[in-house]
């Protein structure tokens, strides 16, 4: 939410007013996602797309924050991927500035949450020569608006 705070007034109208389209095949995250795929499983070699709003309403705080990220947005609709490349480069690096970001200092024991609609995960290979265990779950929610 920091980060759509921290826009100008002009841009947030922009971007209030637009939609983009995500999908689960993004080139260079399904490269690193393919070996993870049961290829058994009915969902394997399937690409998903949605769009959602660009700037999303919490549904309990009814704060904005931005909903795109690198990892799956590919572009914004009624526009290619070339056109929609600079604003969405510009979002990107805007989200992680340092003044937006936490960063955690893990110890044994440590577990750490995050509501996916306020925020992001932008993990950092920080941790070379050390096991790292993740369980992650997903809970159904509602429809971004």
């Amino acid at each position: 939410m920091a980060a759509y705070t921290a826009l100008p007034d002009g841009l947030k109208a922009l971007l209030g007013r637009l939609r983009a389209v995500n999908a689960s095949a993004k080139p260079d995250i399904a490269r690193t996602r393919t070996h993870r795929m049961d290829q058994q499983s009915e969902s394997a070699g399937r690409t998903y797309e949605a769009a959602h709003p660009v700037v999303r309403i919490h549904p309990e705080t009814g704060a904005k924050a931005l909903f795109v990220n690198r990892a799956h947005t590919m572009r914004f609709e009624e526009m290619t991927e070339a056109e929609s490349a600079p604003l969405l480069a510009f979002l990107f690096a805007h989200q992680i500035r340092p003044e937006f970001c936490c960063l955690v200092r893990w110890r044994p024991g440590t577990l750490v949450l995050w509501d996916n609609r306020a925020c992001q995960h932008l993990p950092l290979n920080d941790y070379h020569g050390h096991r790292r265990e993740l369980h992650r779950i997903t809970l159904k929610g509602d429809v971004p608006r």
